[in-house]
């Protein structure tokens, strides 16, 4: 089955199966009536796909994306438009609060108080609210829980750390970026002129979008720089409107149609999955899945990848195509390592095609599937070598991952379950089990 893909940055794909579905918010349809089913609006609402600038965007605490406009908000990334103090009753006449300048979710692991709370910024006032109800002791000066940081403010948006050299807020006005330090309580303040003047900023999955019109530019949170085809066009990406759109009528794959290359998780608990030139990762099930090109994450790895695993920090990415692993930093923005890539001979030990690779946890040996074959490499030796060859029941591997709830063997659209090696590399025959949607959002 051929399907057209596009990614979320516009570029277009032909593959024969899509190996997971995302969670894409950015799909073309046909937009809502302006008066909501319940009868609760009657007059006309605005209509964010006539083309808005937003006075601020922000996740909730589910994950949630709110779009304000005034005395509006859109609640999610399709749906009419409803008054804002329907969620946040604080947000009213009482207040005198018509609009807000500024909002973002609170990173702050540190202090579960704070944390994932939505803070609004209105003139020189904030407003903190969790589960949609204020904080006591909010509405407060600005000075109070955020000082040195001005008043009047364009945006503001969560920088955690490493994204940020340590957990961060900026805060923007003009082309002047505030960035508070959430643990000093100190801020320095950058200037960048290259960057639009941004009326809202949102982070999602580790990238920064500044928001200027109804289009969009995406940044780096330290420098600010920017790269790529920008501004775009809001309306293609961030919500659902007649006319616009990249999906281009993609439809989410069956889950009998499923098919992954390669898939890890890291230290932080963020799992990858890759097929073709894509890939798709997930940090929590609140906030879903979301496709990009893999170049986007490791610009030097085109054309796919066979096998990746992940070790100390660091992501191993194997081509054999091109007999190459290149090992990348695995900081939020990864870096490839110095040196690399290398042959696959020079950095593991061995040769020839590699169907899928994986560490468990706490554990020094990568196990390297080849064929009807498990190869054990010691990863603390040097150089490295094989340290056992062990016969594998299975065949055609597609990919295969270690975790704290065993081994998972990926083979098409099914998967096999393993307690731990003992029963992998066994006699005993294990029954595959069809790929859900609640693994990877496909239909069931």
């Amino acid at each position: 089955m051929n399907n057209h893909y596009h990614d979320s940055f516009g570029n277009k794909y032909n593959i024969v199966l899509v190996a997971f579905t995302i969670r894409i918010p950015f799909i073309f349809h046909r937009h809502p009536s302006h008066a909501e089913e319940n009868g609760t609006y009657y007059g006309a609402l605005p209509d964010r796909c006539q083309g808005i600038e937003f006075d601020a965007i922000a996740l909730d605490e589910k994950g949630n994306a709110l779009f304000f406009k005034d005395e509006y908000l859109w609640n999610g990334y399709h749906g009419p438009a409803q008054l804002s103090n329907e969620s946040f009753k604080e947000l009213d006449d009482i207040h005198g609060i018509g609009h807000v300048d500024a909002a973002f979710r609170m990173h702050n692991i540190d202090n579960p108080d704070d944390h994932d709370h939505i803070y609004f910024f209105l003139d020189d006032k904030v407003f903190s609210y969790y589960n949609q109800s204020l904080e006591d002791g909010y509405p407060k000066d600005i000075q109070q829980d955020f000082p040195q940081v001005p008043s009047h403010l364009d945006a503001a948006v969560e920088c955690p750390k490493g994204e940020c050299v340590t957990d961060s807020v900026l805060f923007f006005k003009g082309h002047d970026v505030h960035v508070y330090d959430i643990a000093t309580k100190t801020v320095k303040v950058k200037t960048w002129p290259n960057l639009p003047v941004c009326t809202s900023v949102l982070r999602w999955l580790e990238h920064y979008y500044c928001f200027h019109g109804h289009n969009f530019t995406r940044f780096h949170p330290i420098t600010g720089e920017v790269n790529g085809p920008y501004p775009k066009d809001a309306r293609h990406y961030f919500m659902r409107c007649a006319d616009f759109g990249h999906g281009g009528g993609y439809q989410t794959p069956k889950c009998s149609d499923v098919k992954i290359d390669a898939i890890t998780s890291d230290d932080a608990g963020k799992t990858y999955f890759f097929a073709g030139p894509i890939y798709a990762r997930q940090d929590t099930a609140r906030d879903g899945l979301h496709a990009f090109p893999i170049t986007r994450g490791w610009k030097e790895v085109t054309n796919g990848v066979d096998a990746v695993f992940s070790y100390t920090g660091k992501l191993y990415m194997i081509k054999v195509r091109d007999d190459q692993v290149y090992i990348y930093k695995g900081d939020a923005h990864y870096s490839l390592i110095e040196g690399y890539p290398k042959t696959l001979r020079e950095e593991l030990g061995i040769e020839g095609h590699v169907d899928a690779a994986f560490v468990c946890p706490s554990e020094h040996t990568v196990h390297v599937i080849q064929g009807q074959n498990i190869r054990n490499i010691d990863l603390i030796a040097t150089p490295r070598v094989v340290t056992q060859d062990v016969p594998l029941m299975l065949s055609g591997i597609d990919a295969a991952m270690c975790g704290s709830d065993g081994i998972k063997m990926y083979k098409g659209s099914q998967f096999y379950h393993y307690e731990n090696m003992v029963t992998l590399t066994s006699r005993i025959a294990q029954m595959p089990q069809n790929i859900t949607g609640s693994m990877f959002g496909c239909r069931d």
